[in-house]
């Protein structure tokens, strides 16, 4: 039996991961051998099942990952639909912004835009079903393209894309379109 600095190591690695790790990663970062892994995993099934926890953690071919317990599971698609109904943030609008009025574009592109990284916000955006991939972009190393989804036109109320207002003082077919600018 493995003691429990192992169990928690093959723990943290599954917490940290949210994904499900191959048996082979799994011993190698909780410094164990492959044979080990699956008597550390029911032991930390027991662990948890002990404690009444609402997780456990699963086989998934030959990988495992942590996971809530399906009696929780209404709890959980509680707390991501309110999620999904906060309020945008200022970060998140501007994230929409640009991609709205240059899509289809990579996160590198928004990140330079906005000179912050800005990858988790597309992330969350697209969680919230208001971007979408749109294929990947013909440059090196090939980003994913992001593009804004019906959800985004029905949340702004738009019909289309090309609905959404001119940007205000843009330079159009070589003439400045604020008309306050021209000389009397």
């Amino acid at each position: 039996m493995a003691d429990n600095s192992v169990i928690s190591a093959v723990e943290a690695v599954l917490f940290a991961c949210g994904e499900p790790v191959e048996i082979s990663r799994l011993a190698y970062a909780a410094e164990t051998e492959e044979f080990e892994i699956p008597n550390i995993i029911d032991a930390l099934n027991k662990r948890y099942s002990d404690s009444k926890s609402a997780l456990n953690v699963l086989k998934l071919g030959n990988s495992y990952q942590i996971a809530t317990r399906k009696d929780f599971s209404r709890n959980v698609k509680l707390a991501l639909e309110a999620k999904k109904n906060t309020p945008l943030s200022n970060a998140a609008m501007e994230v929409l912004t640009i991609i709205a009025y240059n899509q289809p574009v990579s996160k590198s592109f928004i990140s330079h835009v906005r000179g912050i990284e800005s990858g988790s916000v597309v992330n969350s955006l697209v969680e919230r079903e208001l971007l979408e991939e749109a294929g990947r972009l013909d440059v090196p190393g090939k980003p994913i393209a992001y593009k804004t989804t019906d959800v985004f036109l029905r949340c702004f109320g738009l019909e289309s894309i090309d609905d959404l207002d001119p940007i205000p003082n843009m330079v159009q077919n070589g003439e400045n379109s604020d008309e306050n600018t021209e000389e009397n």
